[in-house]
């Protein structure tokens, strides 16, 4: 008997299980039913999620923390638009993941049919690349394009609009078909060796390096590579937010995060360096607050795999575009130690004499809940946030060792991306521990997602941060505007362990500093499946050290400042 034709959703389900996805996160609807249809005899597992942005998270969070590429699917109009949030997320972090949706039939497009969106449109600049799929026999180069787009180069997200009529039709094609892109080369650039050259020289010279990690290492897997530069350097190394775990932050030479709320010791070595060397690092405004004073004594190296990140905020004086452990794997055999001894001393000596508070005295502290969790676990999970105090908190107080187990929302500091980005990190590592860092309210945002985690039972430790605040706004408010509070105040935030209750999941409650220790410890060796721990902590803590937006490193803030009322007589 002559074969049955697939039809083009058929087609897409068959491309996708060639490409290895095990998991599509979404949310259903009309125009997307025919890929419905195809998914019920695939071996994908489709997640059902109770919001659009949750799929995208998830969809993020399994991108981030396994290397492969998530996928998402969702309905037109308004399926398709609740999706833009996480496409800006996973863009501005430049995270690979593919959102499928569904579209009205080709001859209703333009004409403000029933869930009718330009999604392509509307997504134009939150995604590496997006299609509108008009003719079924595209669709297995469209998906082969797509995933090499998204996992190649710079990676990021790529939309994928498929209109119902499309996915219904028959599809001719061969399912390996070849990829047309004209002018775009898979292969990053060879590295260019007079660059790299330089780049060597320069080290060679500096009696003061400091490297600075940031996420294109992890993207790279050049972890190794790093370790080998600063130690055959004996160059300091501070990371970015998203360079967490590039380079071990318990090692000797870590100085930890920089920026506006970085370590103070890292921050003081980005005054004193004399050279500073980014590794997959854009200069982005939370470490560079005002570019005619940053660095401005120091010699400034960079490799980045996009060339439109080159000379974009800093101008280098010796630059490689290409991939970091490519890069890095040419220019360590031309590296000669240099004496940094004192170097080291010195950076070691802003280490104790401006470390990181951990005063205990008072009320339940954020800091102090979030660094026992890390103790209790022995920083062995992995981890998410949304943003906020509790996200600085945690890139201060959670120490990351290795590489891809730090999840966090950098570039668009999305509030809801902590929680659903777990939930795609724990079903990508199924034996790993993951805990999501949340605040009160980007919880609330996502937290329709507790049906989810609570329906497959993942064993995800959702950590809430209650200060009853929106609490880094708060802080600029107050710091920078007089503290005229204004749409701040969460004083109407649920009993979140009844909450949990609601959905079947364990509920676990902090109050105090006596109760600390004993909860956590029990909440993090509970693994019958999700559980939530309440931490009700301080309501006006302040995250410490702060550089003001639009400053240099020298103007950082180490505690809060005196009011007039608190300063003594006579002072300024």
């Amino acid at each position: 008997m002559k074969k049955e034709m697939l039809n083009g959703a058929e087609a897409l389900v068959k491309c996708l299980e060639s490409h290895g996805v095990e998991y599509i996160f979404g949310h259903p609807g009309g125009a997307a039913l025919p890929i419905f249809d195809a998914l019920v005899d695939s071996p994908i597992k489709f997640i059902l999620t109770r919001h659009e942005q949750g799929a995208t998270h998830m969809a993020d969070g399994y991108a981030r923390s396994t290397g492969k590429v998530g996928v998402a699917l969702v309905t037109s109009g308004p399926g398709a638009t609740n999706t833009v949030t996480g496409l800006l997320t996973s863009h501005m972090d430049s995270v690979p993941i593919i959102v499928l949706s569904g579209q009205v039939i080709s001859p209703m497009l333009g004409k403000n049919a029933f869930q009718e969106a330009d999604i392509t449109g509307i997504t134009m600049s939150t995604v590496k690349h997006n299609y509108l799929v008009k003719d079924p026999n595209d669709i297995p180069r469209v998906i082969k394009e797509s995933f090499l787009l998204a996992n190649t180069k710079r990676p990021g997200p790529i939309l994928i609009d498929l209109p119902k009529d499309v996915t219904s039709a028959p599809c001719e094609a061969s399912l390996d078909a070849e990829v047309d892109l004209p002018g775009y080369n898979a292969e990053p650039l060879r590295p260019d060796k007079a660059g790299i050259a330089k780049m060597a020289e320069l080290l060679a010279h500096a009696e003061r390096p400091l490297i600075l990690a940031g996420h294109g290492i992890l993207i790279s897997r050049a972890g190794e590579e790093i370790i080998s530069l600063a130690e055959k350097l004996q160059a300091p190394v501070t990371n970015t937010l998203l360079g967490k775990g590039s380079f071990p932050e318990t090692h000797p030479l870590s100085l930890g995060m920089l920026g506006m709320h970085g370590t103070a010791y890292a921050n003081k070595a980005l005054v004193r360096c004399d050279l500073i060397f980014s590794i997959g690092s854009r200069w982005d405004d939370r470490i560079n607050g005002d570019n005619s004073r940053f660095c401005i004594n120091a010699k400034k190296l960079h490799i980045d795999i996009d060339p439109s990140e080159i000379n974009k905020i800093v101008k280098p004086d010796a630059y490689v575009i290409g991939d970091a452990r490519t890069v890095l794997k040419e220019l360590l055999p031309l590296i000669k130690s240099s004496d940094t001894k004192a170097w080291v001393k010195e950076v070691q000596g802003y280490k104790k004499k401006y470390p990181l508070d951990s005063k205990k005295k008072g009320g339940l502290k954020a800091r102090n809940v979030i660094h026992q969790c890390y103790e209790i676990v022995k920083g062995q999970a992995i981890v998410t946030t949304d943003v906020g105090q509790h996200q600085m908190w945690a890139a201060q107080y959670f120490l990351t060792d290795k590489p891809h187990t730090w999840l966090s929302s950098g570039g668009s500091g999305t509030m809801g991306y902590g929680f659903p980005a777990a939930i795609g990190a724990q079903f990508g590592n199924p034996h790993e521990r993951v805990i999501a860092i949340v605040g009160d309210g980007g919880f609330q945002m996502t937290l329709a997602e507790l049906a989810t985690v609570a329906i497959h039972k993942l064993p995800v430790k959702i950590l809430i941060i209650d200060n009853k605040y929106l609490g880094m706004v708060r802080q600029w408010q107050e710091l920078f505007f007089d503290d005229r509070l204004m749409g701040v105040d969460l004083e109407g935030n649920p009993d979140f362990i009844q909450l949990a209750k609601a959905y079947g999941i364990k509920g676990f409650r902090v109050r105090n500093n006596a109760s600390v220790k004993k909860v956590l410890t029990e909440a993090m060796n509970y693994n019958e499946g999700p559980c939530l721990i309440h931490a009700e902590v301080m309501k006006e803590a302040n995250v410490f050290p702060m550089i003001p937006a639009g400053q240099y490193a020298d103007k950082m803030i180490l505690k809060k400042p005196l009011t007039k009322m608190e300063k003594p007589t006579g002072s300024t």
